[in-house]
């Protein structure tokens, strides 16, 4: 068994809320009684982080998730529980925490790096690689407080991966940054875990999640709802999201959920869980109507072994209406489809939802299917690539041949 990095021992955290700023100061007061409410924003969660593993925190906004990340980094006590942490730790929590505005960019990467533990030496030796990873030009020597939202994203970020973490913490830290930066940062996340650093993260990116998490935590008004692969949980939360009320059932499972209004009876590839690159195939979808519907969509949605989105259509996409169905109706809808994927293992989930997009009934990742191919593509697709070859000769002319 992999040894624990992080442990989180029945962690509860409560905040005061007043309903006045002056209700404070009356209740330090001597003999006045509480003038506050107690919020619970966090309710006894455990769990374990193996050293070496990405482990994720997924949920909708104000489910403790930044709180949660707060109390393990040590920037905020627990109410009750404990957090135990083994080697060193680099947090990049919400925007302006760890860096003093009022000193440089520059001064703010040595005291941070002192913080952590490492001597002047280390620190100069891994100063030119923060300064190039962040490439923030000449605001390094500028005060933090004239930096954009980005630059200090750049340089916290850069600051936090080199100075040899044994656990890196960060908090929807790439949503700031622009595009060429983020991309830049899921690498390097992805080669510090090679490395075998611990990766505690919040994002709200749901392919991100599959992509980089090893395990997920799902969380609910501070509690814990699910603990799992980042496919069950993010299964579950879109599942949450999708259902037309908080008061009603989820789904059947943590990859299918709907009002019920119908229900997917039988889902099949009718070429087999086996199709070739370049060669057509036929997704067959059967449903049943308990209930009187109007105008209802059905999907697919293909997803590589990552998790991530390849492709996906409905029947409104592709101007198919399907009008009204009676109680107890029953319909098969086909999908056409070229294979046009390169070789590699995908899933895919079917769906039926109303004009609004709430769901009847979502499966997701119901089957699994192999893609093979002689030719061994990059990615994804194939895009039916042809070549062009134009040799160029001194004195015969131009000769262009294509394949």
């Amino acid at each position: 068994m992999a040894a624990v990095a992080i442990s989180v021992q029945q962690v509860s955290k409560t905040f005061p809320l007043y309903d006045r700023p002056a209700d404070r100061l009356w209740e330090a007061l001597p003999f006045s009684g509480p003038r506050h409410r107690d919020f619970s924003a966090l309710s006894s969660i455990s769990f374990d982080v193996a050293r070496g593993e990405a482990f994720a925190l997924v949920g909708p906004n104000g489910c403790g998730k930044s709180t949660l990340l707060s109390v393990i980094a040590g920037v905020l006590e627990p109410t009750h529980g404990r957090v135990v942490r083994r080697g060193r730790v680099a947090a990049i929590l919400e925007l302006g925490a760890g860096f003093n505005p009022e000193f440089t960019g520059r001064e703010n990467v040595f005291i941070n790096a002192e913080l952590l533990g490492l001597s002047r030496v280390e620190i100069e030796t891994a100063l030119p690689g923060i300064i190039a990873f962040a490439d923030i030009g000449d605001f390094l020597d500028r005060p933090v407080k004239e930096y954009s939202s980005g630059m200090y994203i750049r340089l916290a970020f850069s600051t936090a991966i080199h100075v040899a973490p044994d656990i890196l913490i960060v908090d929807e830290a790439l949503a700031v940054g622009d595009a060429r930066f983020a991309s830049r940062s899921i690498r390097k996340i992805e080669e510090l875990k090679e490395r075998g650093v611990t990766i505690l993260f919040v994002s709200h990116d749901l392919g991100l999640v599959k992509r980089i998490a090893d395990r997920a935590l799902l969380l609910l008004n501070g509690r814990p709802e699910l603990l799992g692969s980042p496919a069950q949980v993010v299964n579950r939360y879109v599942g949450l999201v999708l259902a037309p009320a908080a008061d009603e059932p989820s789904g059947l499972s943590s990859g299918r959920h709907g009002d019920g209004t119908a229900e997917i009876t039988s889902v099949h590839i009718r070429e087999g869980l086996t199709l070739r690159s370049g060669h057509p195939f036929t997704v067959e979808v059967s449903a049943r109507f308990p209930h009187a519907v109007q105008s209802p969509m059905f999907g697919i949605l293909i997803r590589n072994r990552l998790g991530l989105d390849v492709y996906g259509t409905n029947t409104r996409v592709e101007g198919m209406e399907l009008g009204e169905f009676a109680a107890g109706e029953t319909v098969t809808v086909r999908f056409l489809l070229e294979c046009s994927l390169a070789r590699q293992d995908y899933t895919l989930t079917v769906a039926l939802q109303h004009e609004n997009g709430q769901s009847m009934d979502w499966r997701d990742d119901c089957l699994t299917f192999t893609v093979t191919d002689a030719r061994d593509l990059a990615g994804v697709a194939d895009l039916k690539a042809k070549i062009e070859i134009e040799n160029h000769h001194a004195h015969s002319g131009n000769t262009s041949r294509a394949r």
